[in-house]
């Protein structure tokens, strides 16, 4: 997967990779120069009392070190430029795949995991190629380069080499093998971490409700222990990593010297050729010290990799047509029939065989207990989740034959949880119309009874609102949400309870408002209060994901004993008729 991934979005850099392999190549061959430079000074300039070789050696070796300096810097700028390109680009490809997804698929990843997966596993793929460009590329041209370069030296001691070089690979491959379960379960647990933290933080008001401070501290405390165990168990591997490098690499500068000195003393091996041949050793064990290091990074990276893959191979559940319908000729006709849905895993179906027909000009509403599958109805008709049976029309065709851009343009949907995003409230309501003009924005909020209150902020339109909209309350924020829906002026609202945080009065004359603007359009209304739906055109009653009930409010009060169980709990008998 991680060979896949850095295929695909490395593709359009390779003109800047082959632009670092070129600097990182020119840049070693120079480091490799230098020690057999340094050799010739001091077997003929030293030795012989050249002071005009040393000088002009000396002159080259300065030279040599300039273009090293200079191939070294433009790998690691060009490198750096690429591997953070390449980060950008798996995390936007990354955001696209996700915002593709149904709400099923969100569910069996889950939000915490998605999160983490879209920053620590890109960070940890993207320091990688970072780490690539500027360490790895150069690691076996040293290595390589050194080898030929030592035994050019003195042949006679490069039987060292074939003992010392197999010797590092194989240490630090054993370490290394030890810490790739270690890597593997650390990813589990930051995304254990994640979703503790997001359930508390988003929950801390329930939390602080009941008392369970102590309870949840230790419930984040158990798995912040146990990334640490993995971490810290994963770290004294790769602890071991350095030491064991730096004791190879000086016992072999040590036998370097013992067995070098003795060819100096029986003048098969000049000083300055020593000098060199350790030079290249130290080199070689470098080379393969960075090779190592990369290695650490790559079972994590690969790990990582993998989890970034499954989100790229996770087919959403809500298929975009293969021949799209690009154009509607009607105003916004809705109609369900034979409607059956099953959520994964689950036993029984949430809805089962629902039928109707929600005409422009009217109101059609939904109430039923709770679980009776009411938001889950609305859902299907934007396509949150697809139909397991039966189909949902949008003026004679089926949403799933639609163009998705045109079925969402059609739809207004004002969802249970009112969610606001960060910005002002302008922002927020250009969600519904980006030209939307100042006075479009006005006349929302004044239908859904927000003008008051937006007025009366210092900012007005430009009020600040922050994440998730915390800064105002309950009903202001449902009122936002209704006027936002409101701006976009579509063809079919489908407001999910999404008038359950208004007073009596407030909701009253919000519908009252709402009737003159709905005129032309379907509405669909999911309530828990008699009194929001109780002028609908249409009524079906739900329970048990089946419809028990359907007609207007005195029809119902009469036909279905679902529909004035839910009356006589809401209202007196007086206020019902």
């Amino acid at each position: 997967m991680l060979l896949r991934i850095l295929k695909e979005h490395l593709a359009p850099y390779r003109p800047q990779l082959g632009l670092v392999v070129l600097l990182q190549f020119v840049g070693t061959m120079a480091a490799l120069y230098l020690p057999s430079l340094n050799a010739d000074i001091i077997d003929t300039g030293v030795a012989q009392g050249d002071t005009a070789f040393i000088t002009r050696t000396g002159a080259l070796m300065l030279a040599v070190s300039l273009v090293q300096i200079l191939c070294s810097t433009g790998a690691v700028y060009v490198g750096a430029r690429t591997a953070m390109a390449f980060g950008r680009d798996v995390r936007a490809a990354l955001f696209h795949r996700v915002g593709s997804f149904s709400s099923r698929e969100v569910y069996q990843i889950g939000a915490p995991s998605l999160i983490t997966r879209n920053t620590n596993d890109v960070q940890q793929v993207q320091m990688l190629v970072l780490m690539t460009c500027t360490m790895m590329v150069a690691a076996p041209i040293m290595m390589v380069g050194g080898v030929l370069m030592a035994m050019r030296e003195d042949l006679g001691l490069s039987w060292l080499l074939a003992v010392c070089v197999p010797m590092l690979f194989l240490a630090v491959g054993f370490i290394i093998s030890r810490m790739i379960p270690g890597f593997r379960l650390m990813q589990t647990r930051i995304d254990a971490v994640n979703r503790i933290l997001r359930e508390q933080i988003t929950g801390i008001r329930v939390v602080r409700a009941f008392v369970r401070e102590p309870v949840e501290t230790q419930r984040f405390a158990r798995a912040n222990d146990d990334l640490t165990e993995v971490a810290v168990r994963t770290g004294r591997w790769m602890a071991t990593m350095f030491p064991t490098v730096m004791l190879i690499l000086n016992v072999s500068s040590v036998a370097v010297l013992w067995f070098g000195g003795h060819r100096v003393d029986d003048g098969s091996m000049q000083i300055g050729a020593l000098t060199a041949f350790l030079a290249y050793l130290v080199q070689i064990l470098m080379s393969v010290m960075m090779a190592t290091f990369m290695l650490i990074m790559v079972p994590r990276a690969s790990v990582c990799a993998d989890r970034i893959a499954e989100v790229f191979d996770t087919g959403t559940s809500v298929v975009p047509p293969a021949s799209p319908v690009t154009s509607l000729e009607g105003i916004g006709e809705l109609e369900l029939r034979g409607v059956q849905f099953t959520y994964p895993g689950a036993d029984e179906p949430v809805l089962r065989e629902v039928s109707f027909t929600a005409r422009p000009g009217q109101t059609t509403a939904v109430i039923g207990s709770t679980g009776a599958g009411k938001t889950t109805l609305v859902n299907l008709v934007p396509r949150l989740f697809d139909v397991t049976g039966g189909e949902v029309y949008v003026d004679g065709v089926d949403v799933r034959d639609l163009d998705p851009e045109l079925l969402w343009s059609r739809i207004g949907l004002i969802p249970q949880k009112a969610f606001l995003f960060s910005g002002t409230v302008r922002s927020n309501l250009l969600y519904g119309k980006p030209d939307a003009t100042d006075e479009e924005l006005w006349r929302a909020l004044e239908i859904a009874q927000g003008r008051d209150f937006v007025e009366a902020m210092p900012e007005r339109l430009d009020a600040p609102i922050t994440q998730g909209g915390t800064n105002v309350s309950g009903g202001q924020r449902q009122r936002l949400a209704i006027a936002r829906a409101l701006v976009r002026q579509p063809e079919i609202y489908l407001f999910d309870d999404s008038f359950s945080a208004l007073d009596l009065a407030t909701d009253a004359r919000l519908r009252a408002a709402l009737r003159p603007v709905t005129t032309n359009a379907t509405v669909v209304i999911v309530a828990q209060r008699v009194s929001t739906i109780v002028d609908a055109d249409q009524i079906l009653v739900l329970e048990d994901g089946e419809v028990v009930g359907r007609g207007r409010h005195a029809e119902l009060l009469e036909t279905c004993e679902t529909y004035q169980e839910i009356v006589r709990s809401q209202l007196t008998a007086e206020e019902a008729a």
